[in-house]
């Protein structure tokens, strides 16, 4: 067993006994492997091990290596998750499902105009700060709001939920109250859009993801606990 296939394996069976300590039903949270800083064929090997779901930070970087993986392996899931610029969107639309990191409307609409160019409908979650370390995000729930009336009404964009960074804080009590925060919204969003499907919670990464689970995560983003230190690609 390859030493990415041994770390999936016991990062999966982290996440299924955080499940079940949240009462949660087994495989309710989706593992997005963060492959940034390491080659196609680290990629390959997770694959290899029944990793299908993969998060990229940027998008130069991420095109290139999934044009490699997918002439292997087609049906590799590929979401981006860092902050993104207005430039980046055109490639990020074509080689991504989903952009969890919308951080702003005019980023959204930007999204929509060019999926729209490319005939391609893909899936987005809005990015809410929810601590003071985060550097992005929407910072209230108007914004939030308005944001989802433009993509509920756009042609090409699919809301699907919601994306977050807990502060970088050893005090559990604070990363709880973050993803709590992020909970919450979810519920007022989709009360106030109940024909929308807003069913994503993205929040949690290596450090703190048990507790994401614990408050309602859908999506947890580990990289290298899977991967190990960065590599050149």
């Amino acid at each position: 067993m390859s030493t990415i296939s041994s770390n999936l394996k016991q990062i999966t069976d982290s996440i299924f006994e955080a499940e079940q300590a949240a009462g949660r039903i087994r495989g309710s949270v989706r593992l997005v492997a963060v492959s940034k800083f390491h080659p196609a064929q680290a990629v390959l090997e997770a694959i290899a091990s029944g990793q299908t779901l993969f998060g990229e930070n940027r998008v130069q970087e991420a095109a290139a290596k999934f044009e490699t993986v997918r002439a292997a392996y087609p049906a590799a899931e590929l979401h981006i998750i860092g902050s993104l610029q207005r430039n980046k969107v055109k490639s990020a639309v074509q080689c991504a499902s989903c952009i969890q990191s919308v951080d702003r409307q005019e980023l959204l609409e930007e999204i929509q105009k060019q999926a729209e160019k490319l005939g391609k409908k893909i899936r987005v979650l809005f990015e809410f700060h929810t601590g003071e370390d985060s550097k992005s995000g929407f910072t209230d729930a108007d914004s939030v709001f308005r944001a989802i009336e433009f993509a509920e009404s756009a042609s090409c964009l699919v809301p699907a939920g919601f994306m977050t960074m807990a502060p970088f804080t050893q005090d559990s009590r604070l990363v709880s109250e973050s993803f709590r925060k992020l909970s919450g919204l979810r519920t007022a969003a989709q009360a106030r859009f109940p024909e929308l499907e807003l069913t994503e919670l993205s929040m949690g990464m290596s450090a703190d993801y048990r507790i994401a689970i614990a408050e309602g995560a859908t999506m947890v983003r580990i990289g290298t606990a899977i991967f190990g230190e960065r590599q050149s690609v």
